[in-house]
């Protein structure tokens, strides 16, 4: 950790309220570990009726665990979702007003708390395993592809997320590009990379098995997300097609993460949350060619990644936690992934300032077991940029389609067409009793419309969603977007 930084996390330790004595014994580890392109239904425990993709280990997690069945990741895509894990923040507040970065500076600016450093300043050693795709320079320049060996990488895991260790790679365009730390170090084939990730997981895990401080290991998988490269192991293991075997090899690395985990005697004191970043990619797992089979990737959600339905961020969200969680439990609580920053605060009893964790809610209560918790909406972006807002049952999304790469963005005669027969710009559904989102009930709700626009202008507004002093967004949001605007 260099000067800068660890002036920066000595300061964080100052301004943090600690209420518990501290001890090492009260202090899980904390393993996150997060799929890339995983949708709802590619789990056999979410999606029993309409999944065919045999994945034992994941499922072992949930039987072990709490199976939610109501949580979203930050966004539809990449970049935003793992802004939001890491910072508790919705990615939008940012520069990042739709999409995914392809490199460039990173995303994290310099004082923005994360999970890392928060964890780093209550003496939690912290490691990042996996694909970053937060913005990376090498030496000071944003490289699309290749990059050479020997580069230095800065606006990374270790001076911008607050890590103490990374190994990985930043996105798929590099994903033969393996960085330990901050430096590239080697090439490797991408057909290596999950098996690397694997293996450096594991090698991790058995590092800390003799040491007193408690740990925090990130581990964002490069996969199902393209390029499909199954291991020759894993090819043709499913009997649907590559991307179902790369889901059934991914499950085994959850698996070998968890098995490195009780090996080494840490599992009964190690928190473990398993999720995906968003919904499954069409022309990555040939969704239609998969339903023919019989699997449904989004189990009865509309829409994959990108959109602004269900399917495109309702993600897998397993927790596991002896002694705490039940096994075999399960909660329909509306979750997002920004929750896990305050969530963990919530654990370690500690207070966070205001300008941190705009958008975290804890979801420690249901964890307990408790059936209600804080978070009564929560709301969801498109890789167009489009909005959507939940509240308990109904959802309203700001366009009058999918909102992604296939619906708002390139539809300006299909705007045109609803603008000129006079149909609902809008979607507004009844999410208890139309799962699929397939009836729009905008004209006959006109009031709830106004209503749930109203709460996501506020919240917009105010810089964050939860309780605390208002604070400033990096950019202009457009709330009422379309197509070519």
């Amino acid at each position: 950790m260099n000067q800068t930084l660890r002036a920066f996390v000595a300061l964080l330790a100052c301004s943090i309220v600690l209420t518990t004595n501290g001890r090492a014994a009260d202090r899980p580890n904390i393993v996150i570990m997060l799929a890339d392109d995983m949708g709802f239904g590619e789990l056999q425990c979410l999606n029993p009726r309409r999944g065919k993709i045999p994945t034992p280990q994941l499922d072992a997690i949930a039987d072990g665990g709490m199976v939610f069945t109501d949580a979203h990741s930050g966004s539809s895509v990449c970049t935003p979702t793992r802004y939001g894990l890491l910072t508790g923040r919705y990615a939008w507040r940012t520069r990042l007003q739709s999409g995914v970065l392809t490199g460039g500076p990173s995303l994290i600016d310099t004082n923005r708390l994360t999970l890392a450093k928060l964890l780093s300043s209550q003496g939690y050693h912290t490691a990042v395993i996996g694909k970053w795709h937060l913005g990376m320079l090498f030496d000071g320049q944003h490289v699309p592809k290749a990059v050479p060996v020997g580069a230095k990488v800065t606006h990374g895991p270790i001076d911008r997320g607050g890590f103490d260790e990374f190994h990985g790679f930043h996105h798929a365009r590099q994903i033969e590009t393996w960085i330990d730390n901050d430096v590239v170090t080697e090439t490797i084939e991408p057909i290596e990379m999950l098996p690397r990730l694997t293996q450096s997981a594991v090698q991790y895990i058995e590092s800390r098995k003799d040491q007193s401080e408690p740990f925090f290991l990130y581990v964002p998988w490069s996969s199902p997300h393209s390029p499909v490269v199954p291991t020759k192991q894993w090819q043709g293991k499913s009997g649907l097609n590559a991307h179902a075997d790369f889901v059934m090899q991914t499950d085994d690395s959850f698996g070998k993460v968890v098995d490195a985990l009780r090996d080494n005697g840490l599992l009964d004191n190690t928190l473990i949350l398993c999720s995906s970043d968003n919904g499954t990619s069409g022309p990555t797992s040939k969704i239609g060619q998969l339903q023919e089979m019989g699997h449904f990737p989004s189990g009865d959600l509309r829409g994959s990644k990108a959109d602004i339905w269900d399917g495109g961020h309702r993600v897998p969200f397993l927790v596991s936690w002896p002694g705490v969680v039940q096994p075999g439990s399960r909660s329909n609580g509306l979750v997002c992934l920004t929750d896990v920053t305050r969530t963990v605060a919530d654990i370690l009893d500690l207070e966070l300032p205001d300008n941190a964790a705009e958008d975290s809610i804890s979801f420690l209560p249901l964890l307990k077991g408790e059936t209600e918790h804080d978070r009564q909406d929560v709301i969801h972006h498109s890789v167009s940029g489009y909005f959507a807002i939940r509240q308990h049952n109904w959802k309203l999304s700001l366009c009058p389609d999918s909102g992604g790469w296939t619906g708002a963005r390139p539809s300006k005669k299909s705007w045109a067409k609803y603008e000129k027969e006079g149909l609902p710009m809008v979607q507004l559904i009844d999410m208890d009793g139309d799962l699929g989102e397939q009836t729009n009930l905008a004209r006959d709700h006109q009031g709830k419309v106004e209503e749930l626009r109203e709460l996501l202008e506020e919240q917009v507004k105010r810089g964050r969603s939860t309780p605390g002093l208002p604070q400033t967004n990096d950019a202009e949001i457009v709330i009422n977007k379309r197509p070519g605007k």
